[in-house]
């Protein structure tokens, strides 16, 4: 391959979990002078966003918008609800559990960890003992990351809310959907959530900029017994505005929300929520067939085996190494595709993680650019000589192609 002409130059093939490929029409919507912050469209194009927002969530409930990344709507979630000394249980040990609880702690609140591995999903039953367990009602919510962008891990919320029942245990269900709001099926209301937190960078297809937080009566009520909630962090005047600044605490992201408007009538209007599903549910499942067929000849390897409780957004894969690195970097400089490092998979044989990759489905993707994601990384364990079995790509065709 030495003498091969690189074959990197074109458009670049963004194949991260998150952020996400950006539609040209949300791009171009952003692309626009500063508006009135007054009065004028923008009020109304605010407004008009909420009854969206609600029902990619599937909910009733309310949401408050924030300027600010994931880590700024789990900071939101916590500050609402939760006095520090609070006690909350965080099942799961990937990356995203761990940074929550850490969030948790350094608002003074006492974050109790269940530890499940970085393969395998919340154990509803571990989460039922330990409310079970808990006869004095200590902990005040038990945080939920519903996919972890690190492992792939997809949680079963409705058993956790079903374990969280049937201990008779009165404490809030607060879920991270940051990872695959839009991408893995959200049913808060029906399920039971009483928070839910997410981003615009990944399924909803905005730049990195905006999170969400959604609450239902309960989660209010719970706000309502608060002391003290600072004035940014407060989600009701957020949500229950009087004057418009108040929806943004200031000035509201006026580019953000041209853009999340087009992006929102691409996914709920033209599309449709069922549909953008089933998008994201068959474009992952072709990408599993074909990592499964180069698995049969090589080290590569699903990190979460069981279908059931891999992500529709994001799939964490282990290949050994150097050969994850080695991967990405042949990827990125030889055939313009970047792929997603290993992030938190680190172990003491591989401490940077370079047995590790992940490719990011998420958000406005179709056939021919998860196929063309997928050919390339063919190209590329033939370039390394990176062993790996045949006919992966007829495989993920075939799913593809409805077989």
């Amino acid at each position: 391959m030495s003498n091969s002409p690189n074959l990197s130059h074109g458009r670049h093939t963004l194949a991260i979990p998150g952020p996400s490929v950006m539609p040209d029409r949300v791009l171009q919507a952003m692309h626009r002078p500063a508006p009135n912050i007054y009065t004028g469209e923008l009020i109304d194009l605010s407004y008009s966003l909420i009854p969206d927002l609600k029902a990619v969530a599937r909910t009733q409930g309310h949401v408050a918008m924030y300027i600010g990344n994931g880590h700024a709507a789990w900071e939101a979630s916590l500050a609402n609800v939760l006095e520090a000394g609070d006690k909350v249980l965080v099942p799961g040990a990937a990356q995203f559990s761990l940074g929550w609880a850490e969030t948790a702690r350094k608002r003074g609140l006492v974050a109790e960890q269940m530890d499940f591995g970085r393969r395998a999903p919340i154990d509803p039953q571990a989460v039922e003992d330990a409310l079970r367990a808990d006869n004095s009602h200590e902990i005040k919510a038990v945080l939920v990351v519903q996919t972890d962008t690190a492992s792939s891990a997809l949680s079963d919320l409705p058993a956790i809310r079903a374990a969280m029942d049937a201990a008779g245990h009165p404490a809030l269900l607060i879920v991270d959907s940051i990872a695959c709001l839009g991408c893995d099926d959200m049913q808060m209301d029906a399920w039971g959530v009483d928070i839910m937190v997410t981003g615009c960078q990944k399924g909803l297809m905005v730049p990195p900029g905006m999170c969400f937080v959604f609450f239902n009566d309960k989660a209010a009520a719970a706000r309502q017994k608060m002391e003290r909630v600072s004035g940014y962090w407060d989600w009701h005047p957020r949500a229950n505005p009087e004057r418009y600044y108040e929806m943004s605490c200031g000035t509201a992201p006026t580019h953000h929300l041209y853009g999340l408007r087009v992006a929102l009538d691409m996914i709920v209007h033209e599309e449709g929520v069922e549909n953008v599903l089933a998008r994201h549910a068959t474009l992952a499942r072709a990408i599993w067939a074909a990592c499964e067929v180069w698995g049969q000849g090589g080290p590569l390897e699903l990190n979460m085996t069981d279908p059931a409780t891999r992500s529709h957004a994001v799939t964490s894969l282990r290949i050994g190494a150097p050969h994850g690195t080695d991967l990405r970097n042949w990827l990125t400089s030889q055939a313009g595709v970047t792929l997603g490092i290993g992030l938190g998979m680190s172990t003491e044989d591989d401490p940077m993680s370079d047995g590790f990759f992940r490719i990011g489905h998420m958000g406005h993707v179709n056939t021919h650019m998860v196929m063309g994601t997928l050919g390339s990384i063919d190209v590329a364990l033939k370039a390394l000589d990176i062993p790996h079995g045949d006919g992966a790509l007829s495989a993920a065709a075939l799913v593809c192609a409805g077989q």
